[in-house]
């Protein structure tokens, strides 16, 4: 059963190892964990719903609590000291795009607020619901989940957009195709919310973004239903599909989505190397994806994620013969892991493997082979779980991350982590950050920060420190060449943020077409954008109605 406070099935855990504890408490400090709300108080805490029982929704409290939060760290922090804020009025749950369609006349015709939901794995504030005098809608896809179709011919098969991860890669297995979409949340996230938010998985070098891979679909709009086809390439215009890749729920819902599929691989290994310092590390990783060599998927971690994951990984008597052998290998105190995957033939694998071997030379590094590379398979979608372990012990973690060009991410990276590592020097406390490149380009790639802090006397307190650190760092990457999102999106978090990186002219596009949508600011307000889109006018009305 999914946890109704945190991440995941709440029968899974992971436990520290014997030296995790001392290791957190020489970087961070000791520390002393809050204590938990119960579910009883917070359903005492939930208002009546302003809707009244129907058969387009469940109007249920214990619905209604499980979908009025995501996992976002202020997410989180609400979830666990049962200060949960907003409540949907309800919670729909269809079955088809009929339904959808039935939904979006009723909120239209009744000016209900409704908000997207997929797998509720949002970590930027997408599906929360925000005070308004209107009742709110949560959509649940969960129910949209079947293969539709499968063109074999075009490799193109259509799903319910609903489907979580699992279950999308289980029916194209039996099939023996791979969408090949593996977001680290993709144990609960779903199709619909990866192409609502642009999601990127961790085998992006091989099978692409999700920008890549759908292709078409359905979306209902509160006008009517939108049907992008499918064409292989066109020229004719603006690609339709654009408008809603990253939009959010603002424009409609998507509720069937198509995409591009692939024949599953001979072979796959996941592979491990060290490199003796970060800046032979960064050159390179750099050098391996500007030869084109055809690998799934690569990722550097710099030297402090090196030794976290090797001090964290249990087996100690295992890593510490590991360590002295890298140390005798030249790869001592700074080295770096670079994890990669190669999928495909074993022909093909077999001459990926050569390449890589000699650029990893070429710069000292030393290959290990594939066993910690197995191990990294098998754990890793685990690492959400990980936040739990560290709550309990009484530490608040979350992560922060950016793209940008190769010129800049040296320098990027160092400011990030300079400025989390300092930002609650106001309070003497330490905050324990580390890093790993994941999804890379021929211009740059992408960078993906954790952070660690204890949690502070109260539920307020632990909250402002978040404030202090995911503010302050926001801000600086904008500033410097970052994108405020190369995979989690928008949501609430990063709304502030979205003119800076856009700039005026664009910003301005994406208000209007908001408006040309959603005139009555019905579908997911207060989130993408911010400010004038959100006070509707009788203006942006009258202005939809002259344009169609």
């Amino acid at each position: 059963m999914r946890r109704w406070n945190g991440w995941g099935d709440e029968k899974t855990y992971l436990e520290l190892p014997e030296n995790g504890q001392s290791f957190l408490e020489e970087k961070v400090g000791k520390a002393s964990p809050l204590e938990n709300a119960e579910y009883s108080q917070v359903e005492s805490s939930v208002p009546k719903s302003r809707l009244e029982a129907s058969s387009l929704y469940s109007i249920e409290t214990k619905d209604r609590i499980l979908h009025a939060r995501g996992q976002s760290l202020p997410d989180w922090l609400a979830m666990k000291s049962g200060d949960i804020g907003v409540f949907p009025d309800a919670v729909s749950f269809p079955e088809s795009s009929d339904d959808v369609r039935a939904l979006m006349d009723d909120a239209k015709k009744n000016n209900w607020v409704l908000i997207p939901y997929g797998g509720g794995t949002s970590v930027v504030g997408h599906i929360n619901p925000l005070k308004d005098e209107r009742p709110i809608i949560t959509v649940d896809m969960s129910r949209m989940c079947r293969l539709l179709d499968l063109d074999e011919q075009s490799r193109i098969a259509t799903f319910g957009a609903g489907v979580p991860g699992p279950l999308l890669e289980s029916q194209l297995l039996a099939k023996g195709y791979t969408l090949g979409h593996f977001p680290q949340s993709f144990e609960l996230s779903t199709l619909g919310g990866w192409i609502a938010s642009r999601s990127s998985g961790q085998q992006s070098l091989k099978y692409g973004r999700i920008e890549q891979l759908f292709a078409g679909g359905r979306i209902e709009t509160l006008d009517g239903s939108f049907d992008i086809p499918t064409c292989p390439a066109s020229s004719a215009g603006p690609d339709m599909r654009e408008w809603f890749m990253g939009s959010e729920g603002r424009f409609g819902i998507i509720t069937e989505a198509k995409v591009r599929v692939t024949p599953i691989a001979d072979q796959e290994k996941f592979c491990v190397a060290f490199l003796p310092s970060w800046l032979m590390a960064l050159n390179c990783v750099r050098a391996m994806v500007q030869a084109g060599i055809p690998m799934s998927m690569m990722r550097l971690s710099n030297a402090v994620e090196t030794e976290t994951q090797l001090a964290l990984a249990g087996h100690e008597s295992q890593i510490n013969m590991l360590e002295r052998f890298l140390k005798f290998r030249g790869a001592g105190d700074e080295k770096c892991m670079l994890t990669f995957g190669l999928t495909g033939n074993k022909a093909q694998n077999a001459l990926s493997l050569t390449q890589v071997k000699k650029i990893i030379s070429r710069f000292d590094g030393v290959y290990t082979g594939t066993l910690l590379g197995k191990r990294w398979k098998e754990k890793r979608f685990m690492f959400p779980y990980f936040r739990e372990t560290l709550w309990e012990k009484g530490y608040a973690s979350d992560t922060l991350e950016t793209a940008t060009d190769w010129d800049n991410v040296d320098f990027l990276l160092s400011e990030i982590e300079k400025n989390l590592r300092t930002a609650l020097s106001d309070e003497n406390e330490k905050v324990h950050v580390f890093t790993h490149l994941s999804h890379f380009y021929g211009q740059g790639c992408s960078i993906y920060t954790t952070y660690v802090y204890r949690t502070g006397d109260d539920y307020e307190q632990t909250l402002n420190r978040w404030k202090k650190l995911k503010y302050s760092t926001s801000d600086l990457i904008v500033n410097n060449r970052g994108t405020i999102s190369h995979q989690h999106g928008v949501g609430v978090d990063h709304a502030p943020y979205m003119e800076i990186e856009k700039g005026p002219v664009a910003t301005d596009l994406l208000h209007h077409t908001t408006d040309f949508f959603d005139p009555s600011g019905q579908m997911n307000p207060g989130k993408l954008l911010v400010g004038r889109s959100e006070i509707k006018s009788d203006k942006a009305v009258t202005a939809k109605k002259q344009a169609v």
